[in-house]
């Protein structure tokens, strides 16, 4: 099939898939202060929409949305205007976010959704910046920016941002989202993290091995967080997503998954599953090798 015309990206919806840290060891700290690490970057076939308008001039907006942050601050707003700058792009761009993954949740929502408006608008800008050059950018705008910009499940180390491509294959989780919002650098800041882990191989880490440095500290700060932990440990082996507060299971299968996230919500419906009254949500979702953002890419021809 012949490649869709560059045009037909213009004011267009486009994936914003979120992430699993399947493990996250911290390794050491930095002299700036940030931490180094490792982790194993899972993606998802699940997460926010964005919506992504060229326009003929110069400004940025962001219609908006159903999340409570201001337009200046939001990461769709920074990344565009960040690739603006440094290109000498001379259009703009309208931007819109349809938000499924919660915020704070660990999932790179917001890194996500900047990754998008990096890769789709380079595109309709022409700015012509090589993959390198926008994951170089991304990580201006966070750590886990570059991962969603080079879009393939990864082993991680440096800050989030030495990316070696894995294949996972096929992957299914359950995965629940208490209603707790965990500030990224609360977690890092806190003394009792453990930052002398060691980094594993690629074999363990593919076979499930590792942990979560954070997990401990998270639970610690949030205890319905930890009762969490309980509540599902009869479903398999709980893990904290990066700072949190989700939390995965792997599972044998989509149907095992989707039977297990229905009796999660048939349990909370009813109360047999109320947590010191912390709502959460559950869904059963699968993982990727390839983010549907870059499937979506290829079928447009280069601009």
């Amino acid at each position: 099939m012949a490649p869709e015309p560059l045009a037909a990206m213009n004011a267009h919806w486009w994936p914003a898939p979120a992430k699993l840290n399947l493990f996250l060891h911290v390794t050491g700290r930095r002299c700036d202060g940030l931490h180094t690490l490792q982790t194993l970057f899972q993606l998802l076939d699940w997460g926010d929409s964005v919506y992504v308008e060229a326009t003929n001039d110069d400004a940025i907006t962001r219609r908006t949305g159903d999340y409570d942050v201001e337009a200046d601050q939001d990461l769709v707003v920074r990344a565009a205007r960040l690739l603006q700058e440094t290109s000498g792009a001379k259009g703009g761009a309208d931007l819109e976010v349809r938000k499924h993954i919660p915020m704070g949740a660990g999932l790179g929502g917001g890194s996500s959704n900047a990754a998008t408006v990096l890769c789709v608008l380079n595109r309709l800008w022409g700015c012509g910046l090589d993959t390198d050059a926008l994951a170089d950018l991304g990580l201006q705008l966070g750590a886990d920016v570059p991962v969603f910009v080079r879009g393939h499940s990864a082993l991680a180390t440096g800050v989030g941002e030495a990316l070696e491509p894995v294949a996972l294959g096929e992957c299914h989780y359950l995965l629940v989202t208490p209603r707790i919002h965990i500030s990224t650098a609360q977690i890092f800041s806190d003394p009792d993290l453990r930052r002398d882990s060691a980094k594993i191989s690629l074999a363990e880490a593919q076979a499930g091995g590792g942990r979560n440095d954070c997990q401990p500290v998270a639970c610690a700060r949030f205890p319905e967080l930890a009762a969490m932990f309980d509540l599902l440990a009869p479903f398999g082996e709980p893990r904290l997503s990066g700072t949190g507060s989700s939390i995965f299971i792997p599972m044998p299968s989509q149907a095992a998954a989707q039977d297990a996230a229905n009796l999660l919500q048939a349990q909370q419906k009813n109360g047999s599953a109320q947590i010191s009254n912390c709502r959460y949500n559950v869904r059963a979702v699968g993982g990727l090798d390839r983010s549907p953002l870059h499937r979506e890419l290829e079928k447009v021809a280069p601009g």
